[in-house]
């Protein structure tokens, strides 16, 4: 999921923390405890997108009404954005493990509402609910282990929740997939979070609160009981005094003077990091990755394979390249640079969403035509659109599915049924071949199909004769590099675009203003997210899936551009430095050239 805050650090800090197993467990069952809750983030942010495609078969209203999938969509994250504000407060007031424990009691209050929800309005009360855990946890887990890990390896232990959030991402594909044939399906999709969220409260019910937090409380003794438990004796007392002081320091900070937004924005150097961490965060998003995240195998079922099985299957890849580039972007990060990321990132995004906007194009404009004796053979059941239409010859898939008075669906040739269920079934085993894939895809002839009335009687009367019956795509001969555009799009986009903006985030700002500046970014991108959910269903509907995707390659291009203008590179530079390069503005263009380090240029000028 992209809305949380990743950590650049590198492989020794991660052989020490493996060594942690023997040497210090009590650590690992700090940092995993908690990172409990990235799990969870992951598993919501992904469950949805299997479990909208059986919400729409079981309510109807959801099935007509797109603004009721995006609301069912959309809903979690202005829960998460609420979640979010009130969790920073209540992190404050009272304590990291208190917001954890919170944070796991509204995301299973949430899966039960959802599991048992009997209408489209509980289900979206129970998003909500689950939102308010998400964002809750999205500042939290990191937050709590930040402050329960020894600084060596500190970047390494964050990591994992970001980790876990992809991995929960993954999970829950397999757990969509392992329930597609059961009774309730999608009920047992949502509902299987209260689980682990019910693991996480009993866990940190056994564990401590941040010693940081502590120290702020005046409870100091507390604090040390914990310290001596996570660092060894040799450096135990130097952690403590120098958490004493920073904290003592923080709280000097704090208390000179307040921060107003008049005062950031009067600040040359934290306006221009404000212009590139908020720039950063908001294309994040406009680039569309959520909606990959979110309508993966809605997407999918576009491109034209009908079966929601297969859709399913299919979108696994997507989240199984996602978790892959969040553990490659850890290897290039600082290897690479960040702006130089960033940038390959948006280039290779860019292409992806031509590739995809330019694949949707075909599969509507050349989707099999309507035949009169295909839609006779079912008499009862002609579409009324097609029946009355002037010029019912000119009728083809996509026509017919644009009918609303009623709503049709278009049931293939049994031609069609049969060898898309060869490659169903050869998908289920051969899924990640591409080749392979492509040469079975291409098999597929778009023969004349029937244009009907869309209802569950006539989808059964279509599947009893071996048809396959859609409704939100149509059988197309070009779905396979759907296929290749969308895992061309997370392979390019989750090693840069997915880390790089939080990370620059952490970087360019002020250390005092670093809190309130990075707290902006945050939201801007919780916003974004929002926004990109709640549209994106209702753009395919208004202007067409390829003008869609069109807009968001636009973007990703201004994007681009923008990265070039306004963001420097960060890459292994003190924060002194970072503050000189946007006073004087003398960002790196040239971002191909490696930039010199601090103590070269000062050797240079000596």
């Amino acid at each position: 999921m992209e809305g949380v805050v990743h950590t650049g650090t590198d492989a020794s800090a991660f052989k020490e923390c493996f060594s942690l197993t023997w040497k210090n467990p009590y650590v690992l069952r700090l940092a995993f405890s908690a990172g409990i809750g990235g799990l969870l983030f992951g598993y919501d942010t992904g469950v949805i997108s299997g479990a909208l495609l059986y919400i729409r078969d079981d309510f109807k209203s959801v099935d007509r009404q797109t603004v009721l999938q995006e609301s069912i969509v959309s809903m979690a994250v202005a829960g998460a954005i609420i979640g979010a504000a009130v969790g920073g407060w209540m992190n404050d007031r009272f304590g990291r493990r208190m917001a954890i424990l919170i944070a796991d009691f509204l995301f299973f209050i949430g899966a039960v509402v959802m599991a048992s929800a009997p209408n489209p309005a509980l289900l979206i009360v129970g998003r909500v609910f689950v939102g308010l855990g998400v964002g809750m946890a999205s500042m939290t887990s990191p937050l709590y282990i930040s402050e329960a890990s020894p600084a060596k390896i500190r970047g390494a232990l964050v990591s994992t929740n970001g980790f876990l959030i992809t991995g929960g991402q993954f999970l829950s594909y397999l757990i969509n997939l392992a329930f597609t044939n059961a009774p309730g399906t999608w009920r047992w999709m949502l509902g299987i979070a209260g689980l682990p969220a019910l693991l996480q409260f009993i866990l940190m019910l056994l564990l401590p609160e941040s010693p940081r937090w502590l120290f702020r409380k005046g409870r100091e003794e507390e604090a040390k009981v914990i310290l001596r438990k996570i660092y060894p004796a040799d450096d135990v007392e130097k952690e403590i005094q120098d958490l004493k002081e920073s904290v003592e320091a923080e709280i000097r900070e704090e208390g000179s003077a307040k921060i107003n937004m008049m005062k950031l924005l009067k600040t040359k150097t934290v306006r221009r990091g404000l212009i590139a961490g908020v720039g950063l965060q908001v294309f994040q998003q406009f680039v569309g990755i959520n909606t990959v995240m979110y309508y993966s195998p809605t997407i999918v079922q576009l491109a034209g394979f009908a079966s929601n099985k297969t859709a399913l299957l299919l979108s696994l890849v997507t989240a199984g390249l996602n978790a892959l580039g969040s553990i490659v972007s850890i290897y290039f990060i600082d290897r690479t640079g960040r702006k130089k990321l960033l940038l390959i990132s948006l280039f290779g995004v860019a292409i992806s969403l031509g590739l995809l906007a330019g694949v949707f194009h075909e599969t509507t404009s050349h989707s099999p035509m309507v035949s009169r004796i295909q839609t006779s053979h079912f008499s009862n059941y002609t579409c009324p659109d097609y029946s009355s239409a002037t010029n019912p010859g000119a009728w083809d898939c996509m026509k017919c599915l644009k009918a609303s008075s009623p709503d049709c669906g278009f049931c293939a040739s049994p031609t069609d049924k049969v060898k898309s269920h060869d490659i169903s079934i050869f998908l289920q085993s051969l899924v990640f071949v591409f080749p392979s894939l492509t040469g079975f895809l291409l098999l597929l002839q778009l023969l004349p199909g029937a244009c009907l009335l869309s209802n569950d009687t006539v989808k059964d009367l279509c599947h009893d004769e071996s048809r396959l019956w859609y409704t939100r795509g149509c059988p197309s001969k070009y779905g396979w590099l759907a296929l290749v555009g969308l895992a061309l799009y997370i392979i390019f986009f989750s090693p840069g675009m997915g880390t790089a903006p939080w990370i620059v985030n952490s970087e360019i700002y002020p250390l005092r203003f670093r809190g309130v500046c990075g707290g902006i970014a945050a939201t801007a991108n919780w916003i974004s997210n929002l926004i990109v959910a709640q549209s994106f269903l209702s753009l395919t509907e208004a202007i067409g899936t390829s003008w869609t995707f069109l807009i968001f390659g636009v973007i990703s291009v201004v994007g681009l551009l923008f990265v070039i203008v306004y963001v420097p590179e960060t890459k292994g530079l003190p924060i002194e430095e970072i503050e000189k390069m946007l006073e004087t503005r003398s960002l790196h263009f040239r971002f191909w050239e490696k930039s010199q380090k601090p103590q070269e240029k000062k050797s240079q000028a000596v």
